[in-house]
């Protein structure tokens, strides 16, 4: 056994900072295995930055960071082949908790290099080791050799710690954890795997853990078939270069719907993509997909991935991504996005408000260049990716101003217009006689048919808004465009949606309006139901029933999460408004029948045909209706 060099006590402020660091500093156990192999890609950048500069001659080498683990011995081991350390590095970076090697290394040569490859930035990373590990050995060999020989550093956990020679031959690091009971799921193949790709996926050196079955050619056979044999490969857990460290210019669309599979191996392809790389005021580098957005919003959320110098970070990105872009899929990368010192939460600061603005004006800016590049291949997008610009519309202010250029209506009939267009194509038709702007639209088109009829027999044109924000989208535009309001076609009669000087003459008089009310209202018997009389045309239905546009606009907002009076208004009582047609011919067949019974049961059926329309008539009622309509019929 090697003579011990020195004893000492780790230089800390407080004897209880182990505790805080065992359990409390990292939120999750798991992290310190990226904790580790990052340290082993700092070790490896600090040399190869050595190596560009002239400050090391020697030979390269493979510089492959494995990680292994012996079940039986009960440990786990990250090892390296970077720059190594001297023994008294040992006591500088190890013994000084919070005394950051990499932050020293990027001072020392911050006239020659940028230090952008060096992950490290509290120094505390390696002792997360100890949330899983009874004890942690060191051994490291400096990448001056000649100089130095290695040196063995333990600890088990408390504040005293050995540092000794050891014997090493090859130049780097090896980290060993003896991993504490409570600890042992983690000596696990399939555990330690998911881990390394959970948080190593794409850092910037290759990672070895263990091999896996590779399937090569092994000549032929005797029909001069090829013939395979299973070989043991070593299995690299990352992709050392990923897509977003390249320039766009040497990509293609297939290189960016692979990196999208490699990501969301099961999602359907993306719609389009933005490459984000800015150097200044900040650093960031990433790719943004726009997915097919299903009407579940939480489903799709929290799809983009934060990494920090190819260091994954979170998928918890909303505070460095508006949430109207939430709904978006990929990687944003950035060492200048603020963590706390366990780099498991982000914290709010300048930067992170200008990267958020930053990336809303390059969807802004995407947006805009597909729209005006191929109108036709963006009216054929629009249906999916409405759910983001109709979103970001209503939250972000400066987004509503840049989109109101390319945002669009859709009609019943799958025509699309910008605002500007449509105002022109409806002013002529749709200006009631305030001049005030009526937009009709219909939130489903097979319910509502019938009164999207109606609306199209007076030359209307009705807007298909059947999304999920689109209560919430209606309300926003109303605020917006000038002396515009937005009706549901079926919230009033086809005469009334658009008031105008127009009137149409009633054929009853007013005897007999109150007369066919009574029936009505004895035949239908609901409180919930206002009836009323209306002159219409005679070819319109007998019977309209409708809810007031500013209760249904109410209950609509409250399904969608409208808190305060949305929530209030939208849990009151459903109510009503029966419109009888007065100028129906069925409405003189109801007052000229033989008796009373009959005028009921005419009235009942008129008015159920009304509720069938919506879809309101269910149940008994429905039976009912069923079989009435058999005995008119027989």
């Amino acid at each position: 056994m090697a003579e011990t060099l020195e004893k000492g006590t780790i230089s800390i402020h407080t004897e209880n900072i182990f505790p805080i660091i065992k359990k409390f500093l990292y939120s999750d156990h798991e992290i310190f295995l990226r904790e580790l192999v990052s340290n082993a890609v700092d070790a490896t950048q600090k040399l190869k930055k050595l190596a560009s500069l002239g400050e090391f001659n020697g030979e390269l080498g493979d510089l492959t960071i494995e990680v292994s683990f012996d079940k039986d011995k009960k440990t786990i081991t990250v090892s390296d082949k970077g720059i190594g350390m001297t023994a008294d590095e040992v006591k500088k970076y190890i013994n000084q908790i919070a005394f950051s090697g990499a932050a020293e290394f990027v001072e020392k040569f911050k006239d020659k290099a940028d230090g952008k490859d060096i992950i490290g930035k509290f120094g505390l990373g390696f002792y997360s080791s100890f949330m899983v590990a009874d004890k942690v050995e060191i051994i490291s060999r400096s990448f001056k050799a000649a100089e130095h020989e290695a040196a063995r550093w333990e600890c088990d956990g408390s504040t005293e710690f050995s540092l000794s020679a050891a014997s090493k031959a090859a130049r780097g690091t090896d980290v060993i954890l003896y991993i504490n009971q409570e600890s042992e799921e983690f000596l696990d193949e399939w555990r330690i795997k998911g881990i390394l790709e959970k948080y190593c996926k794409f850092l910037p050196v290759p990672i070895k853990f263990g091999t896996k079955d590779e399937s090569v050619e092994d000549g032929t056979d005797a029909e001069g078939k090829p013939k395979f044999k299973t070989e043991k490969k070593d299995r690299i857990i990352n992709n050392p270069e990923p897509l977003w460290t390249k320039s766009p210019n040497e990509l293609k669309d297939e290189d960016y719907l692979k990196f999208y599979k490699e990501l969301y191996p099961f999602s359907e392809d993306p719609l389009f993509w933005i490459h984000l790389n800015v150097d200044y005021p900040f650093t960031l580098t990433g790719v943004l997909y726009f997915p097919k957005v299903k009407n579940d919003f939480e489903v799709n959320k929290n799809k983009i991935q934060l990494y920090s110098r190819q260091v994954f970070i979170t998928d918890e990105v909303k505070d460095v991504v508006p949430d109207f872009l939430m709904l978006l899929h990929g990687v944003l990368d950035s060492p200048d996005i603020p963590l706390n010192v366990s780099r498991s939460y982000l914290q709010s600061d300048a930067n992170v408000k200008k990267i958020s603005q930053h990336i809303t004006k390059k969807v802004g800016d995407k947006l805009q260049e597909l729209f005006k590049k191929d109108r036709k291949d963006f009216e054929k997008k629009w249906n999916d990716i409405s759910i983001f610009v109709k979103y970001g519309m209503i939250s972000d202010e400066k987004f509503y101003d840049r989109a109101k250029e390319f945002a669009m209506f859709r009609n019943v009939d799958d025509q699309h217009f910008t605002f500007e267009e449509y105002k022109e194509k409806v002013k002529p038709t749709q200006t009631d006689k305030d001049e005030n702007l009526t937009y009709l639209y219909a939130s489903d088109k097979g319910k509502q048919h019938a009164f999207i009829e109606a609306a199209k027999n007076k030359s209307y044109d009705v807007l298909l808004f059947d999304g999920v924000l689109d209560s919430h989208f209606i309300n926003t535009l109303e605020q917006k465009l000038e002396k515009t309001q937005f009706k549901r076609v079926d919230s009033d009669t086809a005469d009334k949606l658009i008031v105008k000087d127009e009137k149409v003459e009633s054929v009853l008089s007013k005897d007999d309006e109150q007369a066919v009310k009574s029936i009505f209202e004895k035949a239908i018997n609901n409180k919930s139901m206002t009836v009323s009389i209306e002159a219409m045309a005679p070819q319109d239905l007998p019977v309209f029933i409708t809810m007031s546009e500013f209760m249904r606009r109410m209950k609509d907002m409250a399904k969608v999460g409208g808190g305060g009076a949305y929530g209030f208004m939208g849990n009151m009582p459903d109510a009503y408004n029966v419109s009888i047609n007065g100028n129906h011919p069925i409405i003189q067949k109801i007052l000229s029948a033989a008796d009373e019974d009959q005028k009921s049961r005419l009235a009942k059926q008129a008015y159920d045909l009304a509720l069938l329309s919506q879809n309101m008539l269910t149940g008994q009622d429905l039976t009912n209706f069923i079989k009435r309509s058999v005995d008119l019929v027989s």
